[in-house]
Parts: structure tokens; sequence; C-alpha cells
């Protein structure tokens, strides 16, 4: 979490920006413009929490206005209010918005991150695999794209289907009913291998799928790490450039380390 006073010197914050014109509580975002001239590229930012907690308020990394990018951190629909796809169409719906007011704020949108960690990088990572996949972009703003120009995933899992294989000892069993990843599918995932197997990351990457930075800590007991090895491996195959930074003895999130910023 963060208060306003901690923003840098010259931000400007617009809080509370419905990307969905009379939509749910949960189609909101925030934006944060740095003080220095734009047009600014934009972190688009995708908070974690199981599918089932968090805000857009929450670990917002702030430290990107001082590099010149606007942020925009989004909420979007938890597994109580709606199953998948729920959660990819909110992120598309939000990332077409902002192309779409793109002038109004000074946004490049040729210059779109998408950065999450856990769940959020789960989406981020969807936003990164699947800006081919028009079946997801409903609502407006349909003349533009909901494609993202590079992802940071902060250790979000990729194939629900193999999670428990990966686990450590004593991590989070990924296959009961009341898994983040049923909750999120609808039912337990291993009794909905095909509803599952759409909403994996790793299922969508083709030749244009963004560029990646994937950070994942190798002690994680929830989401484990091999999760971001299957991604990486996936993407090489495509020939996407990727780089895979594993914290040694690191857990789920929290890094200590020089090189991450969160």
């Amino acid at each position: 979490m963060f208060t306003l006073t901690s923003l840098p010197v010259g931000t400007t914050f617009y809080p509370d920006i419905a990307y969905v014109v009379n939509g749910h509580e949960r189609q909101y975002l925030d934006m944060y413009i740095p003080a220095t001239p734009g047009p600014y590229p934009v972190v688009v930012w995708i908070h974690g929490g199981a599918f089932r907690m968090g805000s857009k308020a929450d670990r917002v990394p702030l430290v990107m206005l001082n590099r010149g990018y606007a942020i925009v951190a989004i909420n979007y629909r938890l597994s109580q209010h709606a199953i998948f796809p729920a959660q990819i169409e909110d992120c598309k719906s939000a990332v077409r918005w902002l192309r779409a007011h793109a002038g109004e704020y000074d946004l490049d949108n040729t210059r779109f991150v998408a950065w999450g960690e856990s769940a959020g990088g789960y989406l981020a990572s969807m936003l990164g695999t699947c800006g081919h996949v028009r079946a997801w972009d409903v609502g407006a703003h349909l003349d533009y794209s909901s494609r993202v120009q590079a992802v940071i995933d902060f250790f979000g899992p990729t194939d629900f289907l193999q999670m428990d294989a990966q686990r450590l000892p004593h991590g989070m069993t990924h296959n009961d009913a009341d898994s983040p990843e049923s909750q999120l599918i609808g039912g337990p995932i291993q009794q909905h291998v095909a509803a599952v197997t759409t909403a994996n990351p790793i299922t969508h990457i083709d030749g244009f799928a963004a560029p990646f930075l994937v950070i994942h800590g190798d002690a994680d007991p929830l989401v484990p790490h091999g999760q971001s090895v299957l991604l990486v491996e996936a993407l090489q195959q495509q020939c996407i450039p990727v780089t895979l930074n594993m914290i040694i003895g690191g857990e789920h999130g929290g890094f200590d380390h020089p090189s991450i910023p969160l």
C-alpha cells in the first residue's frame, strides 16, 4: 500500500476511473502521470491476491514514475464475482480504454508493459500471449488493440494442471475444489481440463507474443517456480525474447534483491 504523500513530487493522480461504463464496481483503474514531459510509456499494474482478493492500490511500482513511465493500476472482477474469462476480459478492456483515451493523458499507446505478481502475473502473461484472442475482447473500444509490447511476470501460474506435480512438499495444493485456480475456473481443475487448458497462458503462445521478463523464487510455496520454467521454455520455442531471473531461496515475493524493485 502507499499514501498520496509518498508519490514523487509533481505526480498527477487520477483515482477510480471507470474503464467500463456502467460496469462492475471492480472495473476501475487508478492512473499516475509523472512530472516529466510525455508522451509516457505505460506500465499496466495488475495486483495479486489468488484471484479472490486484492486491490489496485496494492504494491503499486511507483519507482517507475521516476523513470518516466505512467502507471495504470487496475482492478478486475474476482472469482467470487465471475469465473474465467471475466478477468482477462477486464484486463483487455482496460488496455483498450487506455488506448482510446491516450491523447487525453499524453500516453504513448505503442509502448504498454503489463506487470503483475502472482494472480496479477498470470493476467499480465495472458495479456502478453492472448493479444490475438479476439473472443476475449468484449465491450467498448473494439477498434483499439488490447496487445501489450512487453510483460513483467512476477511468479504467476502458467499451467494450472501441472502445479501440484511441481509443488514443494509443504506447498499449496491446487487440485482441490477450493484452490484459487479451481475457484477461478468454476470447479476442480482436474475435472475441467478443456477449460483450464484455455485459461493457461502457455496455450496461447505464438510467434507474436510479447517479450517477457520473468521473476520467481525457487522456494515459492504457493506458485511452484517450475511454472515460470514452463513459460520460459514455451516462449523460447517460439523464439520470443525472454529473461528468467530465478531468486535462489526466494519465496512468494518480498525478494530482498538489488535487481528487484518490489
